[in-house]
């Protein structure tokens, strides 16, 4: 059974860090996102990797602020957010996609979020 659990959320003041963790089991797959959902707002894409070559995308309100890296013998993902935002407050959810990487659709398996809180 597929089983993601992610970790690092908090609150951190604008301008902070931090690094989000999603530890995946039961299963390989060919790509791995993060989005987030603020409230009142639909879910979004964030960042994506795929677990063979390493790819990354973004979203452009994060490209040069976060980082997503996989750790292939962990079977683990991570998105460092530096340079936070009070706009990047959300729960952030990990996932894992068959196809492709963008389109919330393709995205089979979720883990059960973390909050990100950024004050001003």
């Amino acid at each position: 059974q597929v089983q993601l659990v992610e970790s690092g959320g908090g609150l951190v003041q604008a301008g902070g860090s931090l690094r989000l963790s999603c530890a995946a089991s039961g299963g390989t797959f060919s790509s791995y996102g993060w989005f987030r959902q603020a409230p009142g707002k639909e879910r979004e894409f964030v960042a994506a990797i795929t677990w063979s070559g390493g790819s990354t995308y973004y979203t452009d309100s994060v490209k040069g602020r976060f980082t997503i890296s996989r750790d292939n013998a962990k079977n683990t993902v991570f998105l460092q957010m530096n340079s936070l935002k009070p706009e990047d407050t959300a729960v952030y959810y990990c996932a894992v996609s068959g196809g492709g990487v963008r389109d919330i659709r393709n995205y089979d398996y979720w883990g059960q979020g973390t909050q990100v809180t950024v004050s001003s």
